[in-house]
């Protein structure tokens, strides 16, 4: 009896797995809009470069890091492969590096961070 309890729970719990996959859930749902990997890179680097003039135009640093913010957010919409997520993480940390220098009132630094974050998203479409 104890085998089977054993034998029956192991097959409940294999069924539910199955059930609820999460390959099968992975669908975008009415309102949630998914973009190409090609189209969010383009809408990321667009988001960067309106940061990078901001900063290079003499804008204010809660400005740049708003627009540093949304172009972070953006980047969550890249969805490729493996190499073009690891990139991505990379170039969000540097994403994030400019954020917090623009909140810290560095406007250099933040400057300089997001050119080399504008390199880093620009080069994810070679990994396309």
């Amino acid at each position: 009896m104890k085998i089977l309890k054993k034998i029956a729970l192991a097959a409940l719990v294999g069924a539910s797995m199955g059930v609820f996959s999460t390959s099968a859930m992975a669908e975008a749902s009415d309102g949630r809009i998914v973009y190409p990997p090609a189209e969010a890179i383009d809408m990321t680097v667009k988001k960067i470069e309106a940061a990078l003039a901001s900063a290079t135009s003499g804008g204010d640093a809660e400005t740049i890091a708003s627009l540093t913010k949304a172009a972070s957010d953006m980047s969550k919409e890249i969805n490729a492969n493996d190499k073009v997520d690891i990139a991505r993480s990379r170039g969000n940390t540097v994403l994030k590096n400019a954020r917090n220098a623009a909140k810290a009132g560095n406007i250099p630094e933040a400057e300089q961070l997001l050119r080399k974050a504008l390199q880093d998203f620009t080069a994810l479409k070679g990994l396309l």
